[in-house]
């Protein structure tokens, strides 16, 4: 029998674009999690717009609630749960506990098991701690498992610095082993099939001589292309194969974390700063070809610039990402608000597209990220020996 290969193309790329909505509908975290916030969320509103014996109506607490499992869907967690069943009153998590570890005047580290999916107080060494279902962190609490708050609603219990391997540390592990593999295989086939690469290595081939060729040779140059060509392909991969972990059934939420992509900018930051030749810092601090009382007034300004750089970076990959699973999250929400034979095969056929759109976002967002980063390490590394020829010709 033989099968087109046409067909089997599509049915590929629609299992593919189904992961992000099998992932966003079917929530990572346990239900307990989302009902109790929810509850606080409708308590909350429900004293603040008409005091604490108004009821808010169903539909304002199903929105309530919707707005909860899209907040807890973008968080990160202490345990990895696949899936859940069972409903709200007894429910199943599959999945595995990660470990905890805190530092609270001394060292401790025990399994997340502990906190039964953020529902049970962990005892270490004498000391008590819980998970907080507002914003995900581990506070210090009593036996009972009591949280103290302001008058604006913070939390005021004690917070000891977690060091904990979270289910999205953990997948930036689990990335970084698949990338050294996968690059270390790809090295390795060279060596054995005289520069020709085998199995995987012939689909990471193209993309990889395309980073070399179209992003870091005409942007950094011939001359200084090499030292940089790493770290460009390091987190182009590293960033591409992240965001499409995150529309897998798996749930995870990285490149939609602040502090992730607050990271890679540092790095490249630092990267550009460090690597930076005389020339850069001349035309920041002593810009060449501008009468000398502008000079001091470009100066801080260009030196803001290298600040706001990174910072664009940051934002731009957190942004796109954080939106794309908002977005999506909340067309899925729309199938069980308009519940028709209309309404919801509408939202379903939005959401599909979107997914479409989510998995070229995912390629998008680490081609741009490499190809800014490219930009800036050029500028750090360029040499201007036109300018001085200019100066001369000037005066």
């Amino acid at each position: 029998m033989v099968f087109s290969k046409k067909p089997l193309q599509f049915i590929i790329a629609a299992l593919v674009a189904f992961f992000p909505l099998i992932s966003i509908a079917n929530p990572t975290g346990d239900s307990t999690h989302v009902a109790v916030e929810a509850t606080h969320e409708v308590a909350s509103k429900s004293h603040e717009a008409h005091g604490e014996t108004a009821n808010l109506s169903e539909e304002q607490k199903a929105d309530l609630e919707r707005k909860a499992y899209i907040k807890h869907h973008l968080m990160d967690s202490h345990d990895f749960t696949l899936f859940t069943y069972g409903g709200e009153e007894h429910p199943t998590h599959v999945g595995f506990p990660l470990p905890v570890i805190l530092w609270d005047g001394g060292l401790h580290v025990f399994s997340s098991s502990k906190f039964e999916h953020g529902e049970a107080v962990a005892e270490s060494n004498g000391n008590y701690y819980k998970i907080n279902h507002h914003d995900g962190l581990v506070y210090k609490t009593d036996a009972d498992g009591n949280f103290t708050e302001d008058a604006k609603g913070h939390v005021t219990n004690a917070k000891p610095i977690d060091f904990s391997i979270t289910k999205n540390i953990f997948m930036i592990l689990v990335v970084g082993l698949i990338l050294f593999m996968v690059f270390a295989g790809l090295g390795k086939s060279y060596k054995k099939n005289g520069s020709i690469a085998k199995g995987a290595g012939r689909f990471f081939e193209p993309i990889i001589l395309y980073i070399r060729d179209d992003i870091a040779i005409p942007n950094i140059g011939e001359k200084h292309y090499k030292k940089y060509m790493s770290f460009l392909l390091t987190i182009f991969f590293f960033i591409w194969f992240l965001n499409m972990f995150g529309l897998t059934p798996l749930g995870v939420n990285i490149t939609g974390n602040l502090a992730i992509t607050a990271s890679l900018a540092l790095i490249t930051y630092l990267i550009t700063t460090f690597t930076a030749k005389k020339d850069y810092w001349g035309h920041i601090f002593w810009m060449p070809g501008v009468p000398v009382p502008m000079k001091f007034i470009l100066a801080p300004i260009e030196l803001l610039g290298t600040i706001i750089k990174p910072f664009s970076l940051m934002i731009r990959l957190y942004a796109n990402m954080v939106a794309g699973h908002i977005v999506l999250m909340s067309l899925i929400a729309l199938m069980y608000t308009f519940n028709s034979p209309i309404g919801s095969p509408l939202s379903f056929f939005l959401a599909f597209v979107l997914s479409l759109l989510e998995i070229l976002v995912a390629l998008l967002q680490a081609y741009i990220f490499t190809m800014l980063a490219a930009l800036y390490f050029g500028a750090a590394v360029e040499e201007h020996h036109h300018d001085e020829h200019h100066e001369a010709a000037h005066h």
